[in-house]
């Protein structure tokens, strides 16, 4: 059905060396995101088995205190420099300068994140507890700051990030299998996931300055300042998007205070996370596309963008479907007998691919690729500060599954603000 409903989007574009290239990085970007979530396939149920509820909690709250970071580190690029470079990608000077900056800046936001993260690790007991734990996610950010996925975004060369992204997940699902026998073991799992960024992000650098001739220019503060300015709403937009996807397992740890109902969620909120996934391939490849369409006419990226998301809801209904018809099924194949508390939470969540659809319509290809990143991230923020005043009342009512009801209310927020900022920001 993934494939129809590709097969029709693309045959709508109207020059066929766009058509071409949208449909070969769509291609690259499905292999990817099946990667992505096939590899876990194999790898979650066994995790989950060996470590248990308790210790396989602890490995997802690390992970997620870890990716504050990642955000901070990203600070918006992903977006912001994916737009820049897609813009200046025909002009290789300028793209080696946006690339340079762009590094530099991610660099030292990664030494302020290493010196924050040390000091709360060290500092407070309900992390001190597990520095290695920690720390070993933390080699994640620095995986994440060597990878330029914004620049293969940018030159639309997704193959490029599929096939550096499968060699870290062979290596984490091999590392996982040969050496976690034991619950005790649990530290490895964000070492060997670490390891594997790191190994990806290493390759990815060479690839940029050997494949694509991209040479390092020591960038002035102008430029770097430029960057800075152009990502923030990028950033905050990100940042606040944490708080309502990423944070949630971080939240019920430091609410709840238990260990075993953050891995009950965690296991949930991954399986319909695998469900919402199967769109990302279709927004990755398209948001260059859309970004640069609405520079050179408003009315054909406003036609493109109704066509897309009426062929996105239709897939994306399906999948909610989908997950609330087969959650025992899903749930037991996947997390075992010990997990049987999150069947109800996949369940809870299961409108969540379509309404996360919807969002992403109106807000990244509508907005962001319409250049109102500004009224986004406004967006975003409103939903994020409404997202921690319910989780916290929610999750302290009806204990996780308050967090998942949470979750769904937030991403509602979102779809409705979205499509009436965009309506209002079209208009203008």
């Amino acid at each position: 059905m993934k494939e129809k409903i590709s097969a029709y989007l693309f045959s709508l574009l109207p020059n066929s060396p766009t058509k071409k290239r949208l449909y070969e990085n769509f291609i690259s970007l499905s292999l990817l995101r099946g990667i992505t979530y096939l590899f876990p396939l194999f790898t979650l149920p066994y995790l989950v088995r060996v470590l248990g509820p308790e210790k396989y909690g602890l490995v997802a709250f690390a992970q997620a205190f870890a990716n504050y970071f990642n955000i901070l580190t990203d600070y918006g690029f992903n977006m912001s420099a994916t737009r820049e470079i897609s813009i200046n990608r025909e002009d290789k000077n300028k793209v080696s300068q946006i690339f340079s900056s762009v590094l530099s800046i991610k660099f030292l936001l990664l030494i302020l994140s290493l010196i924050i993260f040390t000091i709360i690790v060290f500092f407070v007991p309900r992390f001190a507890a597990d520095k290695a734990v920690y720390f070993f996610s933390f080699l994640l950010v620095l995986g994440n700051t060597l990878f330029p996925i914004w620049f293969f975004q940018g030159m639309e060369k997704m193959k490029y990030i599929t096939f550096i992204s499968t060699l870290a997940k062979v290596f984490f699902l091999v590392c996982v299998f040969v050496f976690i026998k034991k619950p005790d073991q649990y530290a490895l799992v964000p070492l060997f996931g670490s390891l594997g960024s790191l190994i990806s992000g290493l390759v990815a650098l060479v690839l940029v300055f050997r494949s694509f001739k991209i040479k390092f220019i020591i960038p002035s503060l102008k430029e770097m300042k430029t960057q800075l300015i152009s990502g923030w709403h990028f950033f905050t937009a990100s940042f606040s998007t944490t708080i309502y996807t990423s944070s949630n397992t971080f939240f019920i740890g430091l609410v709840t205070g238990n260990n075993e109902l953050v891995g009950y969620f965690a296991g949930a909120e991954k399986i319909v996370a695998a469900f919402r996934g199967l769109l990302s391939p279709i927004s990755q490849t398209v948001y260059p596309y859309f970004s640069k369409l609405f520079t050179e006419s408003k009315e054909k990226g406003l036609k493109m963008l109704r066509k897309l998301g009426m062929i996105i809801g239709v897939f994306s209904l399906g999948l909610s479907l989908a997950i609330l018809i087969f959650a025992p099924f899903i749930g037991r194949i996947i997390l075992g007998e010990r997990f049987s508390v999150s069947i109800p939470l996949i369940r809870i969540m299961s409108p969540l691919p379509l309404i996360v659809a919807i969002s992403n319509i109106f807000a990244t290809q509508g907005l962001f690729a319409f250049g109102k990143s500004k009224n986004a991230s406004r967006v975003i923020a409103t939903a994020a500060f409404f997202h921690l005043f319910t989780f916290n009342i929610l999750t302290a009512l009806f204990s996780i599954k308050g967090s998942a009801i949470s979750v769904v209310f937030t991403e509602i927020l979102i779809a409705i603000l979205s499509i009436f900022s965009f309506r209002k920001a079209y208009k203008k």
